[in-house]
């Protein structure tokens, strides 16, 4: 494997100051697609890409990305989570957008050497981690609405706090009533690029009123809830844990699929199905609506402590965590981290 070292390494940031995805590494991977093939992977220094003004990504958003996170332990032992489940969707995803799918054990590889090569540059507070950016665009020079024959893939790191600038605080979500993400059929459940371009509107809407995300609903009815912005969604209402099922327009989030597993293996009633926000609101009138949190790899498991809908307020728990919030929190958090054993062979070791 090709490795180009920088000549110009940049100074790490203070690990008690990183915020979410402002930093980044001295080197990034990438391998190149061309001919029906996909070149071998490099490793070169973080540096611009030049793009011609009629690069297909630029016009016609046939990109896609992941989210994943590495972890150093006391030991300096680099690990990472769930990686393959993020090569397995990301080749999903390119499937929907006509996109070629690659080798997953190859970039794997690949993205251990670069994790090697980087792994100074991995904060080691609670709550940190190194981010992981796979991507992949079209980059062929030709206008006109048809898949491209040319991609760039790429992984770039950067070290990591809360995505959210209240840490665990609970978030405030608004839901959103008029606009919509996507549509059953759509790409909704591809991590596409335009996905999150057509959730800016309700995201910045709801931040003006002071809120923290935007929760979606159906396109079809408007009445049953899919995702908030940047994570899947889960209700306890009374006994239950809800989720939405994913039906096509939904992200299959593979922290909402971590929170699923270790529900049902602590004995925990967990559903995934349709959830309407009327049956939200009458849980809520009842009293049985008992906790909120959001999931997802920036925020790992976020509470949500309020949820607005048609002018009303609904204050969750008294606006604080919940008891499974917390716990799922502490778990999966545990399992990255290796305070807890990894019970369902979720953390692979770099070597």
């Amino acid at each position: 494997m090709k490795v180009t070292l920088t000549t110009n390494p940049k100074q790490k940031p203070d690990s008690s100051k990183l915020g979410f995805g402002k930093y980044f590494t001295d080197h990034m991977l990438v391998m190149d697609y061309e001919n029906g093939a996909w070149k071998e992977p490099e490793i070169v220094p973080y540096a611009p890409f030049e793009m011609y003004p009629a690069t297909n990504v630029l016009h016609y958003a046939q990109g896609i990305f992941e989210g994943a996170k590495a972890y150093k332990t006391k030991e300096g032992k680099i690990t990472v989570f769930r990686i393959d489940d993020n090569f397995i969707r990301m080749n999903n995803s390119a499937k929907r957008m006509c996109m070629p799918t690659f080798d997953a054990k190859v970039v794997k590889a690949a993205l251990f050497e670069l994790l090697k090569l980087e792994k100074d540059w991995i904060p080691t507070e609670p709550g940190t981690a190194l981010y992981i950016r796979p991507t992949m665009i079209a980059n062929e020079e030709v206008l006109g609405v048809h898949a491209s024959h040319k991609y760039k893939f790429f992984i770039i790191l950067s070290p990591v706090g809360s995505y959210y600038a209240h840490g665990l605080q609970p978030t405030k979500i608004l839901v959103e009533e008029e606009l919509v993400r996507t549509a059953i059929g759509g790409t909704g459940e591809a991590k596409c690029m335009g996905n999150y371009a057509a959730s800016l509107m309700g995201g910045e809407n709801a931040n003006k009123k002071g809120y923290d995300q935007a929760l979606w609903l159906d396109a079809k009815e408007h009445k049953y809830v899919e995702e908030v912005g940047s994570m899947n969604i889960f209700f306890v209402i009374g006994d239950e844990v809800v989720t939405p099922q994913l039906v096509g327009s939904i992200l299959p989030g593979i922290t909402r699929n971590s929170c699923i597993q270790v529900l049902k293996k602590y004995g925990y009633k967990i559903s995934e199905r349709r959830i309407s926000m009327d049956e939200i609101v009458d849980a809520y009138n009842k009293g049985e609506l008992k906790e909120c949190f959001g999931s997802g790899t920036a925020a790992v498991i976020s509470p949500v402590g309020l949820i607005t809908y048609q002018g009303k307020d609904m204050v969750v728990n008294g606006g604080k965590m919940g008891e499974i919030t917390s716990f799922l929190y502490d778990k999966i958090t545990g399992i990255q981290s290796e305070r807890y054993p990894d019970e369902f062979g979720w953390v692979t070791e770099v070597k």
